[in-house]
């Protein structure tokens, strides 16, 4: 292409420049204008090329080809080189994974509590809970005991039919289905699934020839390309690429958290479906996504392939997830905390109280103390605290650095068992107590359910055609109160509705306790 120099009369032809590659449009030289014109434009052209010569100096070293001109030499009459970027070709790589992730399609009963979503929304009741979209979540309207259907992404990990995705597109599935690239539907059962992590196993039987890929051994450096794939709005295998935008990310969902963050478009549907370094190896598991429209915005969220790897493990041997148990409330060590304490840095975590009759009470952890280290490794934060505890088997001692009073010490502890989910009585058989009449709940005084407390009555089961559901009452809630009077049994809700309804009351009012917040339910007297 010939270019003006300042009196609008042609210059020298450019060197010749290698012609493009096939995959790349050649630019076309520029129609020929009348001499008004390119004085008008020349100004601006001047400064194009001016920004364009100071860029490429700028970038020299990061992959874009060509030399930053010395752009005073010859005056303006400089000329600045075309830059190209080197993009790779993602297409070796996705011919050689893309075989192995799979499209799911799952059948699920929609749980007692109409208006949750199988794994919730980490930001509700927050400012932000507008803008937080998860995948795979159910087609419907979500009536209690109503059969949904769901699609989200996988992907197999061995030739004889193991297959991961999300806890939350499996999450009550009565029926799944798993669809291969190459259209071939295959039936699956779910093995296991843990909640905490968002993580499931499926299991296809009868084959020993499926393809598979393998989790990364290393974490991936920031800035590093992606690519993900998986089942976005149902379309079936999609490919996007990107790069990894930031590790270590805490979005609310619990205290493992952990996620990679990447800018690879993943939409609705894509939940489960992994992402891939350029060697073909899974980095991470498509799990959410941060977006005001429900549609890519560039913000999402993978599970590290690390996690994946422990998480799968215990759930291909046993069903579910062993973790360690300390039993403690801790919160982050702030620079005002560190300072009042005359520590030198903010690092570690803040016990604010021991729970009662846990390892950690039973060790002599006090509130105040400091865990500055497990098993002689470094703890950073409170989050880091939780998932060096998780990552060790129950029954298994530590040492825990702590500081108190500003002094540290060892402490040895003997770590519980996590329990994910409330034990019921021995005397449970899962159906609604006859003593709560419609409601249909299935109750135990909360002292006598691990993790429930010391005070009111655990729910332990809820009839999905009862009123207890329609209010939205669900297994693990406890309820502290009703008709203003504290109550322990199933005889003191018996009785504070029958109180109310000798006062002629259709509604007694109780206090519910859900994941650590307290709201009041008007339970129906009948």
């Amino acid at each position: 292409m010939i270019e003006k120099q300042d009196d609008g009369s042609p210059a020298a032809p450019a060197p010749a420049q290698p012609s493009p590659p096939p995959s790349v449009s050649a630019h076309r030289p520029a129609c020929d204008r009348s001499a008004f014109l390119r004085r008008r434009l020349l100004a601006g052209a001047a400064a194009v090329a001016l920004i364009a010569g100071t860029l490429v100096a700028a970038t020299a070293g990061v992959g874009i080809a060509g030399s930053a001109p010395d752009i005073f030499a010859q005056g303006a009459a400089a000329r600045a080189p075309v830059a190209s970027v080197a993009v790779p070709d993602f297409g070796p790589l996705v011919d050689a994974v893309k075989p192995a992730v799979v499209s799911v399609r799952v059948k699920s009963r929609m749980a007692s509590n109409a208006f949750t979503a199988p794994q919730g929304n980490p930001f509700e009741g927050t400012p932000f809970e507008k803008f937080f979209r998860q995948f795979g979540q159910p087609n419907g309207n979500g009536a209690p005991g109503q059969i949904m259907r769901a699609q989200g992404s996988g992907f197999f990990i061995s030739p004889d039919g193991y297959i991961v995705t999300n806890n939350h597109v499996v999450d009550h599935a009565v029926d799944v289905q798993v669809v291969m690239d190459d259209g071939t539907e295959l039936q699956a059962k779910v093995v296991g699934t843990d909640k905490r992590t968002d993580l499931a196993l499926l299991k296809v039987s009868g084959r020993s020839d499926l393809p598979f890929v393998k989790l990364a051994t290393k974490s991936p450096h920031i800035g590093a390309w992606v690519v993900a794939m998986g089942n976005p709005f149902g379309l079936g295998g999609t490919v996007t690429a990107g790069i990894v935008s930031a590790k270590g990310r805490d979005i609310g969902n619990g205290p493992y958290d952990d996620y990679i963050q990447i800018d690879a478009p993943v939409n609705k549907g894509n939940s489960g479906g992994p992402s891939f370094d350029m060697n073909g190896e899974v980095i991470g598991v498509n799990t959410a996504i941060f977006s005001p429209s429900g549609g890519s915005v560039g913000i999402a969220f993978d599970i590290p392939a690390a996690t994946v790897r422990t998480v799968v493990a215990q759930l291909r041997q046993s069903g579910h997830v062993e973790r360690g148990w300390l039993g403690v409330e801790i919160q982050p060590v702030t620079r005002a905390i560190a300072d009042s304490l005359g520590l030198k840095s903010a690092a570690g975590a803040l016990i604010s109280e021991p729970q009662p009759d846990s390892p950690a009470a039973k060790a002599g952890l006090k509130s105040g103390d400091i865990i500055s280290k497990v098993n002689g490794e470094d703890i950073k934060d409170a989050r880091d605290l939780a998932r060096r505890i998780a990552a060790i088997a129950p029954h298994a001692e530590v040492t825990l650095q702590i500081e108190r009073n500003g002094k540290p010490q060892d402490v040895k502890i003997t770590l519980g068992e996590f329990k994910d989910k409330i034990n019921r009585t021995a005397d449970d058989t899962g159906q609604a107590n006859p003593d709560m009449g419609k409601l249909g709940l299935t109750v135990a005084p909360a002292e006598t359910v691990e993790g429930a407390g010391d005070h009111g009555l655990a729910v332990l089961g809820v009839d999905p055609n009862g009123q207890a559901a329609e209010l939205g009452i669900q297994s693990g809630d406890v309820i502290l109160k009703a008709g203003g009077a504290p109550i322990a049994s199933a005889g003191d809700l018996k009785q504070a509705l029958a109180k109310a309804r000798g006062a002629g009351k259709r509604h007694a009012l109780a206090l519910v306790r859900h994941d650590n917040a307290e709201h009041y339910v008007a339970l129906p007297v009948g």
